[in-house]
C-alpha cells in the first residue's frame, strides 16, 4: 500500500509535492483532538463563535493569492478563479458570523405547558469528505454553518489536492482558531469507513459522485450518523423559442465552462426545439470555440486543463461513443498533443436518449444540445435523468418560465436566465441521485443541529 498521496500538475504531468498519510495512531489523535475541542467549542457564544469565523475569513483575503496559485497547480483551475473562489469563502463566514445567531434562535411554541420551546444545538464533530472541483469552497461552505452552530469539522479531502487541504488546516490555526476546529487527515478513500464508525464523528457531509455517495450513506446509515450528500448532476438548461439566441447562449457557455466544466451544478444538456436548433447551435459553437483553453496561470484563459488525466480519457471516450451513436460533432471532440489533461471547448447537438451524453454526466468542457418536439417534451426531457441538482430556464416570458420552474422541473435549484450558481444565502443541494440534505442558506446550518424541545409545564 502506498504511504504517500501524491499531488500532480494537470497542466503539465509534473510531480508538485508528496504527503505522508496518516497512521491510525495519528488518526485516532485527531479525532480525540475534535471531542475536546467541541467541548469548549459548543459553550462559547455565537458572538466568540462569528469572531472566530470572521478571523478566518480576514486571513483567507490575506493569503487569497497563494492558496489561488496553490489550487491552480493542483487541479487545474483558472488562476482568476481561484482568487474568486477564496473570496466566495471568506464572505460565507462572514454571512453565518453575522447571522447564525438569528438563524440559530430559541423557537417558542405555545402549547399546555408554562413554557415551551425548541433550542438548537450542535452534534460534535462533522466528517468532511469533499472532492477537488472547488477545493477550498466545498470545505469552507459545509465548515462556515457547521461551527456558527457549535460542531467542529474533520476533513478528508480529495487526495490529488493534499496541499489545499493541508492548508486549509494550517490557515485555519493561523487564523487564531482553537486547535481541533478544522483538522485535515491525509487518508485514502478506503479507510473513510472506519473514521465514520469511530465514536468521535457525530455526521458526515459528503460532495461527490453518486457512487461514492452510497458507499457514505451505507456507513453513516449503519452506524446511525447523520448525512448530507451533494451528489453528481447533469443539469438541463431548457432554452425558449421567444429568447435572444446571442444571450440565451452567452448564458449557456457561461455555465458549461466555470470551473472548466467541472462541477456538479454545471449546465450540461441544452434543449431546444427544432424552430430555434440551427441558430442555437452555431451560437454556442461560436461561444465554445471562442472561450480561451490552456494555460490556466493564463489571465486570457478560461478553460484550464481537466484534474487528472484519467477524467480527460474518460469524458473523451463518452464524446467518442455519442458520436459513433449518431450524435454530430460541432467542435472540439478531440485529445491536443500537449502533455497537460487538456480538453478542448466541445459542442455536440442532435444528442438523444442511450447516448452517453444524454444519460451520463459530462464532467468536463463539453455541451450536449438536445432537440424538444415543444415546451411540454422540452421539460419531459429536462426531468429524463436520474440526478437532479440544478437546471435553467432561459425564456423572455419571465413569468411562465417561473411558473414552469415551480412546478415542472425537478431539482433543488431552478434558475431563470442565469445559469446555476451557488450562494451563501440560498439552500443548495439536490434530488434524486443528486441527493438530499442541504448546505449554506438558513436550511444549512439546521441539518448538523439537534432541534430539542424543552417543555415546562
Amino acid at each position: 500500500m502506498a504511504d504517500k498521496l501524491v499531488s500532480i500538475d494537470p497542466s503539465n504531468g509534473k510531480k508538485i509535492a508528496s504527503y505522508t498519510i496518516h497512521n491510525d495512531k495519528k488518526v485516532d489523535t485527531a479525532l480525540q483532538t475534535a471531542e475536546t475541542t467541541f467541548e469548549a467549542w459548543k459553550r462559547l457564544s455565537y458572538e466568540k463563535r462569528g469572531k472566530v469565523l470572521k478571523n478566518i475569513a480576514k486571513q483567507l483575503r490575506k493569503e487569497k493569492e497563494q492558496l489561488a496559485v496553490l489550487c491552480t497547480r493542483e487541479m487545474g483551475k483558472p488562476l482568476q478563479q481561484g482568487r474568486e473562489e477564496v473570496e466566495k469563502c471568506a464572505t460565507t463566514l462572514e454571512y453565518y458570523a453575522d447571522n447564525g445567531a438569528s438563524f440559530l434562535a430559541d423557537e417558542v411554541v405555545a402549547t399546555e405547558a408554562t413554557k415551551s420551546y425548541v433550542t438548537y444545538r450542535p452534534l460534535g464533530a462533522v466528517l468532511a469528505i469533499m472532492p477537488w472541483n472547488f477545493p477550498y469552497w466545498q470545505v469552507f461552505r459545509a465548515f462556515g454553518p457547521a461551527a456558527m452552530a457549535g460542531n467542529v469539522m474533520v476533513l478528508k479531502h480529495a487526495s490529488n489536492v493534499s496541499g489545499c487541504a493541508v492548508a486549509i488546516e494550517e490557515l485555519v490555526l493561523r487564523a487564531g482558531a482553537p486547535a481541533g476546529l478544522l483538522q485535515t487527515l491525509l487518508v485514502p478513500s478506503s479507510r473513510i469507513e472506519k473514521i465514520i464508525e469511530h465514536k468521535a464523528i457525530a455526521a458526515v457531509t459528503l460532495t461527490g459522485s453518486t457512487a461514492a455517495g452510497r458507499k457514505v450513506a451505507e456507513a453513516a446509515g449503519r452506524n446511525l450518523k447523520k448525512q448530507v450528500l451533494e451528489l453528481g448532476g447533469s443539469d438541463a438548461y431548457v432554452v425558449m423559442d421567444d429568447v435572444d439566441i446571442d444571450a440565451a447562449a452567452k448564458i449557456c457557455v457561461d455555465g458549461r465552462l466555470k470551473n472548466s466544466g467541472q462541477s456538479c451544478v454545471a449546465a450540461k444538456r441544452f434543449i431546444v426545439t427544432k424552430k430555434i436548433k440551427a441558430r442555437f447551435e452555431a451560437a454556442m459553437a461560436e461561444k465554445m470555440e471562442a472561450s480561451v483553453w490552456g494555460d490556466p496561470m493564463d489571465a486570457k484563459t478560461i478553460v484550464g486543463p481537466m484534474a487528472r488525466h484519467d477524467l480527460r480519457d474518460q469524458l473523451h471516450e463518452q464524446v467518442t461513443k455519442s458520436i459513433e451513436m449518431g450524435a454530430k460533432l460541432l467542435c472540439g471532440g478531440y485529445i491536443p498533443k500537449s502533455k497537460g489533461a487538456y480538453y478542448p471547448t466541445t459542442v455536440l447537438t442532435n444528442v438523444v436518449k442511450g447516448m452517453p451524453a444524454y444519460d451520463e454526466e459530462l464532467f468536463g468542457p463539453v455541451a450536449a444540445i438536445i432537440e424538444a418536439a415543444n415546451e411540454k417534451d422540452a421539460l419531459r426531457i429536462a426531468n429524463d435523468s436520474e440526478y437532479g441538482l440544478g437546471g435553467a430556464i432561459i425564456a423572455k416570458n419571465v413569468a411562465r418560465a417561473e411558473k414552469l420552474a415551480v412546478e415542472e422541473m425537478d431539482a433543488g435549484n431552478v434558475f431563470i436566465n442565469d445559469f446555476v450558481h451557488s450562494d451563501a444565502r440560498l439552500p443548495f443541494g439536490g434530488i434524486k441521485n443528486s441527493g438530499y440534505g442541504r448546505e449554506i442558506g438558513r436550511h444549512g446550518i439546521h441539518e448538523f443541529v439537534n432541534a430539542k424541545t424543552i417543555y415546562i409545564k
